[in-house]
């Protein structure tokens, strides 16, 4: 946990909520709507710990009782939804630990918080007994839904909710973060930050993985053969990638990094713009033999492959799709 202060970014969203807090306009249930570590959590953890905290102000002190019980995850008055089943929250799971526990008043506290972590996996009918809690809750409730798919929820559980929006955080923000909170070199900070696309959670995943320099070298080991491979060959290099602790989607982004960087050579033939600066002769290589639309064709195949693979479409016939989109371009 920490305090609106030391969240990076996200200045629009903080000052919604600690408006809210000052002016006593607290609503009782919010949307925290964007991609997975974009900073949801740290948002309604810092919100929660903030309306909870003795000092009443938009900030939580970080001293008091409260803030201390929140700090160690010991605050009887913020509770956190558990569920058993990984892919579901069931209507049991809404009864058990909300429905059936909100008439009873805050322990020590002004608020009763619930947090609510991948909301999208609420099952209708979860969704339908939380409604009614929405619909008419204590005084007191304030029940807080992340996720990254706000578009799961039904029609009547967005309008009874303020949804905020979690955007990008700009690249010199983060940038400046990694360089400076974490000490990484400018060359890992930009790879970093490319990588992330706006998610600063994704950029400090990577730029404290102490497996970066062999995360990065299989993925362009990878590329620089990917048209001569066969099929069992990339099943077998992207599976590796479980070894180093990164999605594979993740793994993909980095390659998609590295062929924007072949089109950025070949629009503008400058090699102070790319990311992967030591990689120069392959792009210019790559560059050379390849079109502005075969480019982007094996650029749109990797977005193409992460889709179906959060879709759950078979791996293999995934990456067959895929290197069939790569060869032929």
């Amino acid at each position: 946990m920490a305090g609106f202060s030391n969240i990076i970014g996200h200045e629009q969203i903080i000052e919604h909520l600690q408006n809210a807090i000052s002016m006593h306009k607290v609503s009782h249930a919010y949307i925290f709507h964007g991609p997975d570590r974009s900073g949801k959590m740290i948002l309604a953890d810092s919100f929660a710990m903030a309306l909870q905290c003795e000092q009443h102000d938009k900030e939580a002190c970080m001293t008091c009782h409260s803030c201390k019980q929140a700090l160690s995850g010991n605050q009887p008055d913020i509770i956190y939804l558990h569920h058993e089943k990984p892919n579901t929250i069931s209507v049991d799971d809404i009864r058990r630990q909300i429905n059936n526990d909100i008439d009873i008043k805050p322990y020590a506290s002004p608020y009763k918080i619930y947090i609510i972590n991948e909301a999208e996996k609420m099952s209708p009918q979860a969704q339908n007994a939380l409604l009614k809690t929405i619909e008419e809750p204590p005084a007191y409730a304030v029940i807080l839904l992340l996720t990254s798919n706000a578009d799961s929820f039904l029609p009547t559980i967005l309008s009874r909710c303020v949804t905020l929006n979690i955007k990008a955080v700009p690249d010199n923000v983060i940038r400046n973060f990694l360089m400076e909170k974490y000490q990484v070199p400018d060359y890992k900070a930009d790879m970093c930050t490319a990588f992330a696309q706006g998610n600063v959670g994704k950029a400090i995943q990577l730029a404290t993985s102490e497996d970066f320099g062999e995360i990065k070298n299989a993925a362009v080991q990878l590329l620089k053969r990917i048209k001569e491979m066969e099929l069992h060959e990339l099943i077998d290099a992207v599976r590796q990638i479980s070894d180093y602790k990164l999605e594979i989607s993740d793994y993909f982004d980095i390659m998609t990094i590295w062929y924007r960087d072949v089109l950025l050579y070949k629009a503008t033939s400058d090699v102070n713009s790319l990311i992967f600066k030591d990689e120069v002769y392959d792009i210019k290589r790559q560059a050379s033999k390849s079109s502005y639309e075969g480019i982007e064709s094996i650029i749109k195949s990797f977005d193409k492959a992460k889709r179906r693979l959060s879709a759950n479409v078979n791996f293999d016939l995934t990456m067959e799709l895929l290197l069939t989109q790569i060869k032929e371009n």
